[in-house]
């Protein structure tokens, strides 16, 4: 399955040796493919580099192993986008571009009340639901 990664996703995997990071490692090693565009990396180092900056070399590491794909010119290509907020809105759209089966995102006040639902082909998980919905029905 292919996961697209939110920006404070990736924050946290690179901030804390955590169970996010864990998630990450877990989702790999069962074959899932990891992506992220320049938008949410471009947000995750902007903000590591305010609140951790000794963690950007972790960040870096981590993009590495992922598809990173250009941010999205048109976040407003996408009709299910307009649900969200706008600058939640090319995270969705890049998931349905880069044919993300789920994104995986921390911000409960936007996604939250999309959480274990489709928008756009794209269905939206918390970190935590995710663990859930992939490993708990084995």
């Amino acid at each position: 399955m292919r996961v697209f990664l939110d920006a404070n996703v990736l924050f946290s995997a690179a901030k804390s040796d955590g169970a996010v990071r864990r998630l990450l490692e877990l989702l790999t090693a069962e074959g899932h493919v990891l992506c992220a565009d320049g938008y949410v990396a471009e947000a995750a180092r902007r903000n590591l580099a305010a609140k951790g900056p000794t963690s950007l070399t972790v960040l870096a590491a981590l993009l590495d192993r992922l598809e990173v794909a250009p941010a999205q010119a048109d976040p407003d290509s996408m009709a299910a986008a307009r649900a969200l907020p706008e600058k939640d809105r090319p995270v969705l759209v890049a998931a349905a571009r880069m044919k993300c089966e789920a994104l995986v995102t921390g911000d409960r006040t936007h996604f939250g009340p999309f959480y274990g639902r489709s928008l756009g082909g794209v269905a939206i998980h918390s970190p935590c639901s995710l663990a859930e919905w992939l490993f708990d029905a084995k």
